[in-house]
């Protein structure tokens, strides 16, 4: 790639505007960017609270203790050990192409506009399924913090839609205003997560350290290697949001470096609590009442309130809901990017691509995000429906890291994509590790999609169970047609600037 053809990929995210004036910190036209502003710091934390620890781990806590009767411990480190390999051909490809979008450009620039729109659909999508999802799911602590009890349906979107709205005026009044909000919102669940597990291993530990590795088979799950299998696409939602970092590369300083560094730190981060709390909580508790309180709609708090005292719930319940919030309003900022993204390259009306003159933010972007995560919401009336929403949500984001270390490997191999322009050189290794992604990424994909009726609610239809591959398949149709007739009109649009008469007829019957 020549010095050209590289500044031609940051074109998007140069200093200036298209009339020549400087918009990095001045005043900016209405479209095409955002303003620097984020150290590595707040990338890091970006990417921590869209993972999130707390949430990760109420999203696996309770199901891999029924699914699997125990022992998922190791699935989880393998797991995550293998996302890191996922991590590091984003990182390899951020430190080259730091740009808004992040792995929907990365398509476009090393294979195509068409690989592009495919790339773009499925992880807008997903991603705004994984807002819709942590909307819900939040909007049940935050009314559980306010007013006591638990929400169903008709209530539980409503709060919900509560819960996005404030996440919602987090991003829109000021870039930093979200900096701080999300960095008090780390802090709050770092400290006050990490210090209950503490506080549980030290004091209330009563199984040794072998006891995370036994139980395995004993569960919902027929035999022990479909256990270990369940419990691996199941450790699967619990490390997912750590490409956010390179959707924002572009409001980022010094973003070839300090995106790699942000993808891996937030990652690695999170992994890490995410396996000692798991740990400490597997620890100080007897195994029949982690088996019997996994079976609750809220597996962690029993086991503290039993342990530590029921003085110490409440605390821990504002602790789950900071976490959410912080998470809501990450995912809110992660998803935007996307659509800002795609609405600059066209495949978005170009509405979304505009952003304020004072604060250089998406504002529309993320007033558009919110709305379709908000209709989203409206299937929360359905306990299935939510169900399969929160099902694609994880399943379409490793669609994509498939997409992605398939789009790095084969422009690797093909010489579209040279790693070593970029500011992250791996050298042989690259290739190596890019393989083991792509081969991981495929099988968790496939893992996450098989259908299991023990892993699914109880009496779920078969939609449930087969709700991935469902909504993979209806997505890539319809942006399979969306792509062909696209072209067509492209096509025609060009025969009818450029061919006269017989000879448009003539190539338009041979070409469509």
């Amino acid at each position: 790639m020549t010095a050209v053809e590289k500044k031609d990929l940051f074109s998007a995210a140069d200093s200036s505007s298209a009339d020549g004036t400087e918009t990095e910190y001045g005043n900016t036209r209405e479209t095409g960017q955002l303003r620097r502003c984020m150290s590595v710091w707040n990338c890091c934390t970006l990417g921590f609270s869209v993972v999130s620890p707390v949430v990760g781990l109420y999203a696996i806590f309770g199901v891999e203790n029924q699914v699997t009767g125990g022992g998922w411990i190791a699935a989880l480190i393998l797991s995550l050990f293998m996302q890191l390999t996922v991590a590091t051909v984003y990182a390899e490809l951020s430190s080259q192409f730091p740009i808004a979008g992040g792995a929907y450009k990365w398509s476009i620039h090393l294979i195509g506009p068409k690989t592009g729109q495919y790339a773009g659909i499925i992880y807008v999508s997903s991603v705004i399924a994984m807002l819709t999802t942590t909307a819900y799911t939040g909007g049940m602590w935050l009314s559980a913090v306010v007013m006591g009890g638990d929400t169903q349906g008709a209530s539980a979107v409503i709060w919900g839609g509560v819960f996005l709205l404030i996440c919602t005026l987090v991003n829109i009044v000021n870039q930093r205003i979200y900096k701080i909000i999300n960095l008090l919102g780390v802090s709050a669940e770092v400290l006050g997560s990490i210090c209950v597990a503490l506080i549980l291993f030290f004091f209330f530990r009563i199984n040794p350290v072998s006891e995370l590795f036994q139980h395995l088979g004993t569960g919902l799950a027929p035999t022990s290697i479909t256990a270990f299998l369940a419990a691996l696409a199941i450790a699967g939602w619990a490390f997912i949001g750590f490409d956010s970092c390179s959707t924002i590369a572009e409001e980022a300083h010094n973003p070839e470096r300090i995106i790699p560094r942000a993808i891996f730190l937030s990652l690695l981060a999170v992994g890490s609590v995410v396996l000692f709390n798991s740990s400490a909580l597997m620890l100080s508790v007897s195994h029949a009442m982690l088996i019997e309180s996994s079976a609750t709609s809220d597996p962690i708090s029993p086991i503290i309130a039993s342990t530590i005292g029921v003085w110490a719930a409440k605390p821990f319940l504002i602790i789950v809901m900071t976490a959410f919030l912080s998470c809501g309003s990450s995912v809110v900022n992660y998803a935007a990017r996307i659509v800002f993204s795609m609405a600059r390259e066209g495949n978005l009306p170009t509405f979304f691509s505009h952003v304020t003159r004072k604060t250089q933010l998406p504002r529309n972007a993320i007033a558009g995000t919110v709305l379709m995560a908000s209709l989203g919401l409206l299937f929360g009336l359905n306990d299935g429906a939510v169900a399969t929403i929160i099902a694609f949500g994880t399943g379409g984001l490793y669609a994509m890291f498939s997409m992605t270390t398939g789009v790095g490997l084969y422009a690797r191999l093909t010489g579209r994509w040279n790693p070593a322009l970029g500011a992250l050189r791996l050298g042989k290794w690259g290739l190596a590790i890019n393989i083991v992604a792509f081969v991981w990424a495929l099988f968790e994909l496939i893992n996450i999609g098989w259908p299991r009726d023990y892993i699914a609610a109880p009496g779920a239809s078969w939609w449930q169970l087969w709700a991935v591959p469902l909504v993979l398949g209806t997505l890539l149709i319809l942006t399979t047609l969306h792509v062909q007739t696209g072209y067509k009109r492209a096509i025609k649009k060009v025969l009818d600037i450029t061919a006269p008469g017989d000879i448009r007829k003539q190539v338009d019957k041979n070409t469509l």
